[in-house]
């Protein structure tokens, strides 16, 4: 049996935490826990964490209810606290231009929405993505044979 050193005791420590729709493993570290939300990176968790003011060495476990609210007000309205544009996942958005970063579900939905609009005007790019095939020019006849099989077909 491994034991592991916590600042709390186990008994204290919340061993699942309930954020953006998503159950965080309470055990983890508070950045590497922030990485199993849709939608957050390590960059972005490790950049929210200390725009909350929130101790990296911390467990997501351990974290209050003040730092828990903390930590979502910068990862849901990152630019009022610092955050430049250019770390964001959605820059200017196509009907209204604003940049935000998109989170589970929201990303989801606006990722539907891209591939929707580009099959609509017929974009090579997102109509090869849509049907799950090579996007960047890769050769398709060896690579890449899971899912859908494409490229050598046999003689009739």
């Amino acid at each position: 049996m491994s034991s592991r050193n916590f600042l709390v005791q186990p008994s204290e420590l919340n061993h699942i935490i309930r954020l953006f729709n998503t159950n965080i493993n309470g055990t983890s570290l508070v950045t590497h826990a922030l990485t199993k939300i849709k939608g957050i990176g390590r960059r972005y968790a490790d950049a929210a964490v200390k725009m909350a003011n929130i101790d990296p060495s911390k467990r997501a476990g351990e974290l209050n209810n003040e730092e828990l609210n903390a930590l979502q007000n910068v990862i849901t309205d990152p630019l009022s606290f610092g955050i430049p544009e250019w770390f964001l996942n959605h820059q200017k958005d196509y009907t209204d231009g604003t940049t935000s970063h998109l989170i589970g579900n929201q990303l989801d939905a606006d990722i539907r929405l891209l591939i929707e609009r580009g099959k609509k005007i017929k974009n090579v790019r997102v109509c090869r993505l849509a049907a799950g095939l090579k996007v960047r020019g890769q050769r398709t006849k060896s690579n890449g044979r899971r899912g859908r099989t494409v490229g050598v077909s046999k003689k009739k």
